[in-house]
């Protein structure tokens, strides 16, 4: 068991707990959420049909998230700042277990109020990922942390190949198989952090106090921007993250409208993500890092998420084609995979070891904020001013930030202040 001590940049510690040990739990842990998180995607859509007429189902999917998004968005920062002040691992039990919870609740059902309320419980216990990555930053030093990011982005890649397969062959048997399916996931996830997880923040490294003003999420928003070391990259990860969220939240919808897609081929398409997921995070961003930076894989994966947006507003506004579809989904979501990375490795490296946790809520906030708004915009867009709409809208967006972060970052790694 490896009990040193990896001395950061700043002349801090990086851990003090069993690095290798606590590495290969993360692994573990990541793995189990991103197959709790994606198996109950290919049925989202048919459940929630049970309880709303089906010429408003996209608005009800995107006010189903909004909800869950919003409450994220209130609890992140005090989430994040409390695995600054008691540790990493407090932090992630919590929400693993709110997280079955609440998946617990959406299959029980009953009532459309029910899965509103299911939602929001998951958003109030939204502390998982936040918590994984500051924990991956206590446990690595500056350099290694995009590789580490790619690492666990490709076994999100993983649980995105296997999780919607599970759920499209647990549709077979009920719709619900597959939500009591996520639950008992997450369940498992709390009870391997509860068991096996060390702490990861060393005690000389936790925030002093708690202090609440300081983690309104308005104010955790506000001051994040401010800091020109932040700025440009959360600008771009703000006008990436909203396209983004418009396809995670109506790929279903558009692929049942367009195509005919049902359950077992929306989880295909998924599955296929996950694993071009897996090669390009687990294999080909170790090999692209050193030789363009982390610069040039943000730059290159908003490309192909530009490519694959405008195929899927071609498919939507007069191309039904399922192939077309399915190489724009693909495409899109390899790019996003890739570039998510490197941002959260340039993000990382520009605060202290004090502040993963509130920079890992403060990036949550604003994934939150966007969830929040999001699925209502491209819900709305889709069904009041046509199915293209929200992804043209998507391709400006994203366009827009490779604009920004091409002019605003200076070579490899290095970030400088927008003018």
């Amino acid at each position: 068991m490896d009990t040193t001590t990896t001395t950061a940049p700043d002349g801090g510690t990086v851990t003090s707990a069993p690095r290798r040990r606590a590495w290969v739990v993360i692994v573990c842990l990541t793995l189990l959420n991103s197959i709790g998180m994606t198996v109950v995607f290919p049925v989202l859509p048919f459940v929630t049909l049970e309880y709303v007429h089906e010429g408003s189902l996209a608005l009800w999917i995107g006010v189903l998230e909004s909800v869950n998004a919003l409450c994220a968005f209130l609890v992140a920062p005090l989430l994040g700042g409390l695995s600054d002040r008691i540790g990493r691992r407090p932090v992630l039990i919590i929400s693993a277990f709110g997280a079955a919870a609440s998946y617990a609740m959406f299959g029980v059902g009953g009532a459309l109020w029910v899965l509103i309320a299911a939602r929001a419980v998951q958003g109030f216990a939204a502390g998982d990922m936040p918590a994984i990555f500051a924990y991956v930053a206590d446990i690595t030093p500056a350099k290694d942390r995009t590789k580490r990011y790619g690492l666990l982005g490709a076994l999100t890649g993983v649980g995105m190949m296997i999780g919607p397969a599970i759920g499209g062959a647990l549709s077979r048997i009920s719709l619900d198989a597959p939500v009591y399916a996520t639950a008992l996931i997450a369940a498992l996830v709390g009870l391997v952090a509860l068991f096996a997880l060390p702490e990861s923040l060393a005690p000389h490294h936790r925030a002093k106090k708690l202090n609440l003003e300081e983690l309104h999420p308005f104010k955790v928003l506000k001051d994040a921007f401010a800091r020109k070391e932040l700025r440009v990259l959360l600008t771009g990860f703000t006008l990436i993250s909203i396209p983004f969220y418009f396809y995670v939240n109506n790929l279903s919808v558009l692929g049942k409208d367009s195509v005919g897609w049902g359950p077992a081929q929306i989880g295909l398409v998924l599955s296929a993500a996950g694993i071009l997921d897996i090669v390009i995070q687990g294999g080909l961003l170790a090999l692209l890092v050193p030789r363009i930076g982390e610069r040039g894989v943000v730059i290159s994966g908003i490309a192909g998420q530009a490519v694959g947006c405008a195929g899927m507003a071609l498919v939507a506004f007069a191309l039904d084609t399922p192939q077309l579809l399915a190489v724009a989904a693909l495409l899109f979501a390899s790019g996003q995979g890739a570039m998510t990375a490197a941002l959260d490795g340039l993000m990382s490296n520009a605060v202290g070891a004090d502040e993963q946790g509130w920079l890992a809520g403060g990036i949550s906030s604003i994934g939150s904020a966007i969830q929040m708004t999001a699925p209502l915009l491209a819900g709305w867009l889709y069904a009041s001013t046509g199915h293209a709409t929200p992804y043209a809208l998507g391709l400006l967006m994203i366009i827009t930030a490779a604009v920004l972060l091409f002019r605003t970052t200076a070579g490899p790694g290095r970030v400088t202040a927008a003018p």
